[in-house]
């Protein structure tokens, strides 16, 4: 499996953030409007990404920690020649956990993948994919994901520890009257 280090925060200030990491990567931004549908599967997280774009979709699978902070994430992803379909196979063999849309920039600097994403319902957010090679240590991924944090600007206080999905059930649970 490929790995990562992703780390993830709310975007209290998002077009100082674009100016940022404009500034660090070399070229203009990648942007795409995805659509990540999400499904229940035993570990791990399931998704089939979408693009408005015509970019090939693809399905991928992943595996990290929730908490704040820097974490290892390990994934795999295989293009899908027709989403429309392996969408329907999937929902009916498994539970459709939720759907994810974005608009995500990036940016793209040494090893790391700055991602400035405006997600439905949810707001605006800044998320770190550090990419690792097979002989790059987990640590320092761990540290060059806080030093680019602190480089944007990101503070402690703004870290996001699950995915969106996860973020948009909790926002659509019932509340319990106290």
């Amino acid at each position: 499996m490929a790995r990562n280090i992703e780390i993830k925060a709310r975007a209290q200030h998002f077009d100082q953030l674009r100016e940022r990491a404009a500034k660090l990567a070399p070229d203009a931004p990648l942007i795409f409007r995805q659509q990540d549908f999400f499904y229940d599967v035993p570990r791990g997280r399931l998704k089939l990404r979408q693009f408005d774009d015509g970019t090939p979709a693809e399905l991928i699978f992943y595996q990290r920690d929730d908490r704040d902070g820097p974490k290892a994430s390990y994934y795999t992803r295989s293009p899908v020649t027709n989403p429309e379909a392996m969408h329907a196979l999937l929902a009916t063999a498994l539970t459709t956990r939720g759907i994810v849309t974005k608009e995500r920039h990036v940016y793209l600097t040494g090893r790391t993948r700055i991602h400035l994403d405006r997600v439905d319902g949810l707001g605006d957010f800044v998320e770190l994919e550090v990419v690792l090679g097979q002989e790059d240590d987990e640590e320092g991924g761990h540290a060059e994901a806080h030093a680019m944090f602190e480089t944007l600007g990101v503070a402690e206080s703004d870290l996001v520890a699950v995915a969106y999905v996860d973020l948009l059930n909790l926002d659509s649970e019932p509340k319990q009257a106290a």
